[in-house]
């Protein structure tokens, strides 16, 4: 089977209100293709002239005329501010024209209401601004995506892309705060459990989070190494051997107790507690582990622990005023059972290690996690470059 990348970029407009999570649903829900990689960016003026210029070099239609102007006139920064858009990049089988079917249909003359289905990202998304001296002018169109038709087409634009993003972090900086003091940054990951099929999951999710008012500063797809993980998760480690260590041997001590018909005298219980119930909350620091990475910890070379994972996820860098409780307020407790309704993990999580989102508990957190999954870093560029090489 013959895989190839292709691409959506989602427009600044749709960025700006909090559309992102919908089109990623609609994307993911609705195809077979893999989500291999995503980046927030900032064009610049003249990669806005440079795309604008690529589709105006196709076949002259109307469609692409107007995708050209939009992209040149909306794109690139104004008021002296960069706009943030998202670049998706899916690979599999005949991606373009699965993402163009998805995308849907770019309407040049005035349709009826009722003739739109809402099928597509751009029948539920996109618009059509009509002049007011003409009524059939169209003056100014919002796509919501665009996408390319073909795979020449496709390469070509990734190339753009790539050359454009080359040495750039991958967390943007494009608004200037007037009390900066009060901005927080905080870190979500959206956990492998997600990702297991195609779903509408890790969009609704965003969704969610949307509600929030935050912007989406920094978005990658990840896979954690088991070094990593490891890093990520050792906090987590003597917590648990402290929580559960005493849970576990209690219930060894139960379980024995009911077997043999008799009762064990307290340093026998101890024992089973620092012994068995420190290994069963090992073991549980390891099953967390391995859910994150893909890989259970064990004896590797260097290589091997440093090697990403075998699954995947997905981390977004959100920021605003009071960052980080807006975002944990939406996501819930640990436990999903004791999470209110309406919350991520309510909705979504199953237990408490496959709670379906991680997000920082506070600022040291989020400098501590951010090091550690390199967020300013994202894989995009080479992921590009290997695909054009061939």
């Amino acid at each position: 089977m013959n895989k190839d990348l292709s691409y959506v970029f989602v427009t600044p407009y749709t960025i700006a209100k909090s559309r992102t999570g919908g089109v990623l649903s609609r994307l993911l829900s609705r195809t077979d293709l893999e989500l291999a990689g995503a980046q927030i960016l900032t064009p610049d003026g003249d990669f806005a002239k440079r795309y604008a210029g690529s589709l105006r070099q196709r076949a002259p239609k109307d469609q692409l005329v107007l995708l050209a102007d939009y992209v040149e006139n909306n794109v690139g920064p104004s008021g002296g501010r960069a706009h943030r858009s998202l670049l998706l990049l899916f690979r599999g089988e005949n991606p373009c024209e699965k993402l163009i079917n998805i995308c849907g249909h770019i309407y040049t003359q005035h349709v009826e209401v009722d003739v739109i289905s809402g099928e597509t990202i751009r029948d539920t998304y996109s618009d059509l601004i009509f002049s007011h001296e003409n009524p059939d002018e169209v003056k100014y169109f919002e796509p919501a995506v665009l996408t390319p038709r073909s795979q020449q087409e496709a390469n070509g634009d990734l190339a753009l892309i790539a050359d454009f993003l080359e040495g750039r972090e991958n967390i943007v900086n494009n608004v200037i705060y007037p009390e900066p003091e009060k901005i927080e940054r905080t870190l979500v990951i959206i956990k492998p459990d997600n990702w297991t099929f195609n779903s509408s999951r890790p969009g609704t999710i965003i969704d969610m989070f949307s509600r929030t008012g935050l912007r989406i500063i920094g978005i990658k797809v990840h896979r954690f190494s088991l070094a990593q993980a490891l890093d990520f998760y050792g906090p987590v480690e003597a917590a648990l051997k402290e929580k559960l260590s005493i849970s576990f041997g209690k219930q060894a001590q139960n379980l024995l107790e009911k077997e043999f018909g008799f009762n064990l005298c307290p340093e026998i219980t101890d024992l089973l507690i620092t012994s068995f119930g420190t290994e069963c909350a090992k073991n549980q620091f390891n099953n967390i582990v391995e859910f994150m990475s893909g890989i259970k910890p064990g004896n590797y070379s260097p290589e091997e622990m440093t090697k990403p994972g075998d699954v995947k996820c997905m981390i977004l860098v959100y920021e605003g005023e009071n960052a980080i409780k807006k975002i944990r307020d939406v996501l819930g407790p640990t436990d999903p059972l004791k999470a209110p309704e309406g919350t991520v993990r309510r909705e979504f999580g199953s237990s408490i290690m496959i709670n379906t989102a991680h997000a920082s508990d506070s600022r040291e957190s989020y400098e501590r996690e951010s090091a550690i999954v390199k967020t300013g870093e994202n894989s995009v560029v080479s992921m590009i470059r290997k695909h054009l090489e061939g």
